[in-house]
């Protein structure tokens, strides 16, 4: 069968990778590095697109960014913050690759988006007053607009504007633990208080990379919104 679309490409090469890691003995580690550098290196190839910003201000530690409005699809996913992802991912990924109306396909972009909410207990799927939830966002290339996007068929996924805003940005790399996160997510609050700048509601993490990116070269962000 005949694949023109590069992304197609890495994912029928992932999926011929997945047993040949998980079932052959021969499989070494080495082997395992370089089919995931050669991924990462046809990812980067790629250029995906991501969200237009104007760096405002530089820091040792972060950045300030303007970003410009943008289309967001997300959906909300009441789970621990480890499962979220991998579950708004599922859902978001369905409506790019043509779970819409009309079965059209939107490229994929970056960063993966996931903010931690507050779930009233009226919500069908809260279990207390405290439960949280956390809004996974995939933004959407910038030729497309509300008018023209596809309606999603999954009444779990919703398409909306994010407007023009200032972010306080960290980045790092390695892996998407909680505790790495929770970690740099001080460390851009110290930062902040340090500068004397204030921020509001909950932070956003970004995620660049797809999940075979080398942990070591994965490019990972934590945003503030700046007053």
């Amino acid at each position: 069968m005949k694949i023109d679309d590069p992304a197609q490409h890495l994912q029928a090469f992932s999926e011929r990778l997945a047993p040949a890691v998980t079932g052959s003995k021969t499989m070494t580690f080495f082997h395992y590095l370089a089919a995931c550098l050669l991924l990462a290196a046809w990812s980067s190839a790629m250029a995906i697109d991501e969200p237009p910003y104007t760096v405002v201000r530089t820091h040792d530690t972060f950045e300030v960014r303007q970003y410009e409005p943008y289309r967001v699809a997300e959906t909300v996913v009441n789970a621990a913050a480890e499962d979220a992802g991998n579950q708004g991912f599922r859902l978001l990924a369905g409506y790019i690759f043509g779970r819409n109306k009309g079965e059209r396909k939107i490229a994929m972009t970056a960063p993966v988006a996931q903010t931690p909410i507050k779930i009233a207990m009226t919500a069908p799927v809260a279990q207390s007053a405290s439960a949280g939830g956390y809004v996974i966002q995939f933004a959407m290339p910038r030729e497309w607009t509300l008018e023209t996007l596809p309606e999603p068929l999954d009444l779990q996924v919703t398409l909306r504007e994010i407007p023009a805003r200032t972010v306080a940005v960290i980045r790092y790399s390695g892996t998407w633990s909680q505790h790495r996160y929770e970690k740099h997510l001080k460390t851009l609050q110290n930062a902040l208080e340090q500068t004397g700048l204030h921020w509001r509601g909950e932070a956003m993490w970004a995620r660049y990379d797809p999940p075979w990116m080398p942990w070591f070269l994965r490019r990972n962000e934590i945003w503030l919104e700046l007053d």
